[in-house]
Formats: C-alpha cells, structure tokens, sequence
C-alpha cells in the first residue's frame, strides 16, 4: 500500500518549541472548564475535587452526605453524628443559594404569525372552530380541534391580553348593535 505523501522522512527534534509552554497548555486543555463561576473562582488547583468541595460546603457525592438509614438495621443503634468538615469557603454557598433563589424569567412565548393567526380566527368566526377550519387564511390546514387548542395556548401565555382582547370584541359588537 502507498504511504501519505510527506511521511516518509524521519522525525526531527524541534528545538524551537518551548516545551513548557507546549505541556501548560495541554493540561488547561485537558483539564474540564467549570461553567460556574462562583465554583471557579474559588477552586484551588493544587487540591482534589472532593477537598475544595468540601471547603466550599459542597458535597461530592450525595448519598454520603445525606445517607439514607434503613430501618431495621438502625433500629437498635444510635444515629452517631460525624464531625462537620470545615467550610472555608461560605461565600461560594452564599451566592449560589442567592442565584438560586432569583426566580427564572419566562423565556417561552409564542410567533407573531401564531398570535395573529389566533386573533384574527376569533374576530371574524367567534367560538365557531368548524368555519375556522374552513376559512381561507387556515393555510396549515388546522383541524377545528387544532385550531381550539391553538386558542386555548395562546389564552394560557397571554391572559391579560386576551382578556383586553375579548372585551375589545364585546364593545365592536355592542356598537354594530
């Protein structure tokens, strides 16, 4: 079989290459990045996992750290509490119970295409979801139940907006009457 072309010459020692800088860079690379910044702003390198997790008041491995008892074979014994590790590091805990606590933006909403779609059914059928289907704007093809739950979604996301939107409806027709 031939062989790569450019393989065949013997290997030469670069001694141009700062082999101190080539093995820093391939332990940052091989070490995993900590997402957490909190984490690793904290993390001191010259430990183990489990020792800068327990200086932060993190535990490694959850089932030593809340055992679960079984009943029968502690029944007879007495729950002997261990020592406590020391926590060096509470601000670490600190800021992660406060991030936590921060309550999560709703980051789901629906298309515009969707919302206009959905308001421009209730105008012209109302509650009638069979003409919906029908009429020539349902390009997807939407059966009557489809297009209900279509509705029923966009009630769920947007309450106050349908709320201004029905009552907007309500008033049109109240003055056509």
């Amino acid at each position: 079989m031939p062989k790569a072309k450019g393989k065949t010459r013997r290997q030469k020692f670069g001694y141009n290459v700062n082999r101190k800088r080539l093995n820093r860079n391939a332990r940052r690379k091989a070490a995993p990045r900590i997402e957490c910044a909190h984490i690793r702003h904290a993390w001191d390198h010259s430990k183990s996992v489990r020792q800068n997790l327990a200086e932060m008041g993190l535990a490694m491995d959850p089932n030593k750290a809340v055992p679960l008892h079984k009943r029968k074979a502690n029944s007879m014994e007495m729950d002997v509490e261990r020592p406590k590790e020391l926590v060096r590091k509470p601000y670490v805990l600190n800021d992660l119970e406060t991030e936590a606590s921060i309550p999560e933006k709703k980051g789901n909403t629906l298309s515009r295409d969707l919302i206009d779609y959905v308001r421009y059914m209730v105008e012209n059928h109302g509650e009638d979801y069979k003409a919906m289907a029908r009429d020539e704007k349902n390009y997807y093809q939407d059966t009557p139940k489809q297009i209900r739950n279509k509705i029923n979604v966009y009630k769920r996301f947007y309450p106050t907006e349908w709320q201004a939107f029905t009552d907007s409806l309500q008033k049109n027709k109240m003055e056509v009457e």
